[in-house]
C-alpha cells in the first residue's frame, strides 16, 4: 500500500509536504504514513484515493484496477 501511495504522489510530482498540506497534519506524520510506521486513518485515505483519482481499494492493493468505482449516485441512475 505505502508505495503505491508514493508512487501515485510522485507521478502527480506531488512532495511530501504538499501532501501533507493537502490532508491538513504534518510532513513527517506523512512520512510515516508512507514508510507504513503509522496507520492511515480512513478519512486520509478516502482524500488521498479522491485526489488520484483511484480507489481505496487500489491503494491498499486489493485490486490492481486503478479507475474507481462508479459513484453509488451514478450507479443508481443507470
Amino acid at each position: 500500500m505505502y508505495k503505491r501511495i508514493r508512487d501515485l504522489r510522485e507521478d502527480k510530482d506531488m512532495t511530501q509536504k504538499e501532501m501533507a498540506q493537502y490532508l491538513g497534519i504534518h510532513q513527517t506524520t506523512y512520512s510515516d504514513y508512507e514508510l507504513g510506521n503509522l496507520n492511515i486513518p480512513i478519512p486520509a485515505l478516502i482524500k488521498i484515493a479522491t485526489l488520484f483519482g483511484t480507489s481505496i481499494d487500489y491503494l491498499v492493493g486489493i485490486t490492481d484496477e486503478r479507475r474507481p468505482y462508479p459513484s453509488r449516485q451514478l450507479a443508481q441512475r443507470g
